[in-house]
């Protein structure tokens, strides 16, 4: 059986774990050679037989390759995926990509049908060298373009975290020429060298702390996380629910009228320009020196409009 057999038989014995905890062993493997069918199109050696010694193998393999440990209950007759929430998000998203991978695969001569975003490349072959640097705490070296120069800088780093926002991933590190942490988008860095200098991680830093209470990839200015009220129409309230714009979003009241919805954050640029992006859709009710800022864009925006004489 082909690598990507072997792996496509550990990710969909996540899936029926994740949708169906205390599966015992005959309905797994039933699961697992219905699902099996789809596949063989794309892959004739892909399945071979399962017995309960090749399963136990396989959740060996599942822990020692994605971090995830498979139990088995004997109260419950059956196995489960035992997990802290930190790693379901990541297990979460995991099975995600695996779900678009397959469904893409198998539907390659359905290419008419399927319409994929236009995007450039998100540097994401750097991702795992970056993560052994971070590991092991190597020093990196890389060069780096920002929008506003034309020359590229050879910049020297303590690399500490990586963090996803909208659809881009960032490097977090600690730059060797102010001893500033900063963000570097991974698409705009090229020519990655990974260093044999080690470095300690700063004792204050946590990336899950310090970015509780923000909005995208900007740091925390020297003031606290505000609470937040924003008030949308109807109908645009129904995507900000499907979609929070932030983790503490809750729901102050939800009616025919508006969705009043409430967050602590830091009011930092990523977020007030996420809340322009919503124009007449949205009204910041508090705090007032947000809205006020809101308002003024707004006017600034309209006034590029109006027709001299």
């Amino acid at each position: 059986m082909s690598k990507r057999g072997y792996i496509s038989r550990y990710l969909l014995i996540l899936k029926k774990l994740k949708s169906k905890p205390y599966t015992g062993f005959e309905e797994l493997i039933e699961y697992l050679e219905h699902e099996f069918q789809f596949l063989l199109k794309n892959d004739a050696e892909l399945f071979v037989g399962v017995s309960k010694r090749t399963l136990q193998r396989d959740i060996r393999e599942i822990s020692n390759m994605f971090g995830i440990d498979i139990e088995y209950s004997r109260q419950h007759k059956g196995y489960f995926i035992a997990q802290n929430d930190y790693e379901n998000m990541n297990f979460q998203r995991m099975m995600e990509a695996f779900d678009l991978f397959n469904s893409l695969n198998i539907a390659h001569d359905l290419s008419p049908h399927i319409y994929l975003e236009n995007r450039q490349p998100q540097g994401t072959e750097n991702i795992y060298g970056l993560l052994h640097a971070i590991k092991n705490r190597f020093k990196i070296e890389f060069d780096y373009q920002k929008f506003w120069e034309e020359d590229l800088s050879r910049r020297s780093v303590e690399p500490v975290a990586l963090k996803e926002f909208k659809h881009r991933w960032y490097l977090m590190a600690i730059d060797d020429k102010d001893f500033t942490l900063k963000s570097f988008a991974l698409d705009r860095l090229s020519n990655l060298g990974i260093t044999a200098k080690k470095f300690s991680f700063p004792a204050y830093y946590d990336i899950t702390e310090n970015y509780r209470y923000c909005f995208g990839i900007m740091s925390p200015n020297h003031e606290g996380p505000e609470e937040v009220v924003l008030s949308f129409e109807p109908l645009q309230g129904k995507y900000v629910k499907t979609l929070p714009l932030h983790e503490t979003q809750h729901i102050l009241e939800d009616n025919d009228d508006e969705l009043l919805i409430g967050l602590k954050l830091y009011i930092t640029y990523d977020f007030i320009m996420e809340l322009l992006s919503f124009g007449e859709n949205l009204k910041v009710v508090k705090p007032d020196t947000l809205a006020e800022h809101i308002k003024t864009a707004h006017q600034r925006a309209f006034e590029q409009y109006r027709v001299s004489g």
